[in-house]
């Protein structure tokens, strides 16, 4: 079932990203400006004039090119980029669209943490874009600061229904070739694939200057495995169906989830991306608050 837009826009919705922006302002703003340049430590710094020199200034920032020409010292005027540029990337592969006992699925819980961080990215006036994938991109939108924006993406993300395969080592090789400038790079899936292309691919875009942060969203019943006796299981991107003994195999089963998520975790440290393993029994808004509070004890 493809939800509704107004789904995603009802009022206790809006309300709760906007509690969650008023109790934790100073750490959203914190997060997110210390992912700004700084005038001459950032993105990209462009030079805009020259301008006399006067009492007080750096002189490292006088042009001694000019003052050779000219007998006169003038130093650099610079115009940093301050704004960071985010894009959600959000898995819409067939495996998202499950859910065992849980309101959301694994696609509706990755859409309400895009929404709030795009919310809170446009009310920092920072631009936020979408790229959708499966088994490659098939949708995006540029990014904007504008307040339309969280509607235009919820629109586009309301109206896919999660189906296919997925190569999100793939995808995010696109990713990484569409992205001219440094930004921040939101990924939500539940990495069901092969891992080691995928954390090939994230490198790839660590090692071109992107920040990144990784949502890895599993449903709860994939991390605890509450089911009981001989129960039949349906993967869900290819149809193909298994009967087993959930009792007989559950602690193999939550050990192996365990020990995928700390590989990713480790990966993720080693390379400077921000690895968030999350499952759907945890309220969207708590889960963005711990998160973004582990990130400012850590810094």
């Amino acid at each position: 079932m493809v939800r509704a837009v107004e789904e995603y826009l009802k009022p206790e919705v809006v309300r709760t990203i906007s509690r969650l922006d008023l109790r934790a302002q100073f750490i959203v703003r914190g997060f997110l400006q210390g992912l700004h340049a700084s005038p001459y430590q950032g993105f990209s710094v462009e030079f805009s004039e020259h301008r006399k020199y006067a009492p007080g200034d750096d002189p490292k920032d006088i042009d001694w090119l000019v003052y050779a020409k000219t007998d006169k010292h003038y130093v650099k005027k610079f115009e940093a980029e301050t704004n960071i540029t985010g894009y959600l990337v959000v898995d819409t592969s067939g495996s998202m669209a499950y859910t065992h006992r849980q309101e959301l699925t694994k696609l509706d819980y990755s859409i309400s943490l895009a929404a709030a961080l795009c919310w809170l990215m446009v009310h920092q006036q920072d631009p936020c874009g979408l790229m959708v994938f499966g088994e490659k991109l098939h949708a995006s939108l540029p990014a904007r600061s504008r307040r339309s924006q969280i509607a235009q993406v919820l629109s586009v993300l309301a109206r896919i229904k999660p189906a296919g395969g997925t190569d999100a080592a793939r995808s995010l090789v696109q990713v990484a070739a569409m992205l001219r400038h440094r930004s921040l790079v939101m990924v939500f899936s539940d990495l069901l694939a092969d891992p080691g292309p995928i954390r090939e691919a994230l490198l790839r875009l660590r090692h071109r200057g992107h920040d990144v942060i990784l949502f890895h969203v599993l449903d709860e019943a994939e991390v605890r495995f509450p089911f009981a006796g001989m129960t039949e299981f349906i993967e869900p991107e290819t149809g193909e169906k298994m009967i087993v003994d959930a009792d007989a195999v559950r602690r193999d089963f939550v050990a192996a989830v365990a020990a995928f998520r700390e590989e990713y975790r480790r990966s993720c440290f080693h390379a400077g991306i921000d690895y968030v393993p999350l499952d759907t029994s945890m309220p969207f808004d708590r889960a963005l608050m711990e998160y973004l509070l582990s990130r400012r004890n850590r810094f």
